[in-house]
């Protein structure tokens, strides 16, 4: 009996240490993906030094453009929106402005007030408005694509703030037939706003600057992201118009027009200021819908893009990942709950030892990560000793913070995969750029404190009771891991910590 007994002791420890070596080994061929995507940003900038590519000229007859501004109870910022819209310099006889609002609350009140303003200034904008959310933004988009008149439509989020000359800088890129969207990259009003801000920041710099860029410059398949960005009319039609059945419609089309060999153009020169969300529970819900939104696609179009007889081996095996993209949190949260059981595992079977070995996958992992991130930080603060000191401050702070969300994002994931729907929340905006005192005031300002506060709090002290098993496994410890469990332990006590906070 007991003979029978370890027998299945050795056998459930093997089967942890598989499914961790294999969440590992997916973790560490995406880190390669990233590292590839590097080569080609590299490539890109050393073209764009040594050959600049000449910049495309605006065409002689200019076409006429619709700028869609999906809404839904904003009234924070939706005056600053319009105000910034009106400034676009373009022929007025060129131009339509559609406001698409959804809105339930007094903001709507405020949009009609507003637009009414700007059409006695001769703006070309107009109120479109639906008896329901059906599609959410999707559904919205699809609206307003019925009336619009423009061969192109730009689109922004209530958030963003595109510069006057926006226009003129994107339609010359579209004199290629072939072009289906152009995309530019983000900026951020409130990047300094607070930790969480800087993060967010971050993050988005090195999809922005890394993955966008690589993946444009090598013909993979990228998205449109939402915003700030400008489609060609016959392409959203050929592509099949929006579909409101993932929460990330944007992803969705951009593969389906891809798909039928439409073209993507990435411009990372020109930047389209908006605002991070400045909340955890603004953060947390922003999240959901991009991590869940991505599964729901991986879901919905691996099996098109597998069978697509339109792209290479290559581009398919880079929007694999692409699609798993969110789906490396579910990885990285089972191999950090199996970490600390391995760690007796490994005290106790020392002829596996062997195989714990591969466990520096996660090492290599994330120097490959810190090695990428490192340009991108270089691109835009520069340089120098004081700021690769910087740079390791921030990525340390955002590797611990990736991992302290895990869960959360996890539990998206898992949803987008299994199949679950959900309604397409919004994220809150505040229209700040230094004043915290504003978020108090927002009536959508959701609570920082949820089920997810006590569940990191959970974590925390699991991964407290990791770092201290760390000592007493052996006689002389084990302490591979613990930089690992060191870094999980700040995550999730950050977003701990941050969840307490009724503002932050």
């Amino acid at each position: 009996m007991e003979i029978k007994l370890e027998l299945i002791i050795r056998y459930f420890s093997l089967a942890i240490l598989g499914v961790y070596l294999f969440c590992l080994l997916l973790i560490f061929i995406y880190s390669l993906t990233q590292l590839n995507m590097l080569r080609y940003y590299l490539r890109y900038e050393n073209k764009k030094i040594n050959t600049p590519d000449p910049l495309p000229s605006l065409p002689k007859t200019l076409p006429k453009i619709t700028i869609q501004l999906p809404l839904y109870n904003e009234p924070y910022v939706v005056e600053r929106l319009l105000e910034c819209i009106s400034k676009i310099e373009y022929p007025k006889n060129k131009l339509q402005i559609q406001v698409l609002d959804d809105s339930t609350d007094e903001s709507l009140e405020l949009s009609k007030r507003l637009v009414l303003k700007h059409q006695k200034n001769k703006i070309p904008v107009e109120l479109i408005t639906r008896k329901d959310r059906k599609g959410f933004k999707a559904g919205a988009l699809k609206y307003g694509l019925e009336t619009a008149t423009g061969e192109f439509i730009a689109i922004f989020d209530a958030d963003f703030l595109p510069q006057p000359d926006w226009l003129l800088k994107t339609i010359p890129h579209f004199k290629n037939p072939n072009i289906g969207v152009v995309q530019t990259r983000w900026g951020h009003l409130n990047r300094h706003f607070s930790v969480l801000t800087e993060i967010q920041a971050f993050a988005l710099d090195a999809h922005f600057l890394l993955e966008q860029v690589g993946r444009n410059q090598q013909n993979h398949i990228i998205n449109f992201n939402g915003t700030a960005g400008i489609w060609r009319k016959e392409c959203i039609l050929d592509a099949g118009n929006w579909e409101g059945d993932t929460l990330t419609e944007d992803l969705d089309l951009s593969y389906r027009a891809q798909l039928k060999k439409w073209k993507f153009q990435y411009l990372d020169d020109v930047v389209t200021p908006a605002e991070l969300p400045v909340t955890l529970s603004a953060i947390r819900s922003q999240q959901f819908r991009w991590n869940k939104g991505g599964a729901e696609n991986f879901r919905k179009m691996i099996g098109k893009v597998i069978r697509s007889n339109n792209i290479s081996f290559s581009v398919k095996f880079n929007a694999l990942f692409h699609l798993l993209n969110s789906s490396m949190f579910l990885n990285v949260l089972i191999v950090a709950v199996l970490s600390v059981p391995l760690l007796f595992i490994k005290a106790y079977y020392p002829d596996l030892r062997f195989l714990f070995n591969l466990s520096g996958l996660f090492v290599a992992s994330t120097l490959i990560f810190f090695f990428c991130y490192w340009f991108i930080h270089k691109r835009i603060f520069g340089g120098g000793l004081s700021s690769f000191l910087e740079y390791i401050k921030r990525f340390l702070l955002f590797y611990s913070l990736v991992m302290g969300f895990a869960v959360h994002n996890s539990i998206a994931v898992l949803e987008g995969h299994l199949g679950k729907k959900s309604p397409f929340v919004r994220t809150p905006k505040f229209n700040i750029n230094t004043d915290s005192s504003r978020i108090s005031t927002n009536k959508y300002s959701l609570k920082n404190s949820s089920i997810y506060t006590l569940i990191e709090f959970v974590f925390a002290l699991y991964f407290l009771f990791g770092m201290f098993s760390a000592f007493g496994v052996s006689a002389e410890g084990d302490f591979g891991l613990f930089p690992f469990h060191l870094l999980l332990f700040i995550g999730f006590s950050s977003i701990f910590y941050h969840g307490l906070k009724p503002n932050l």
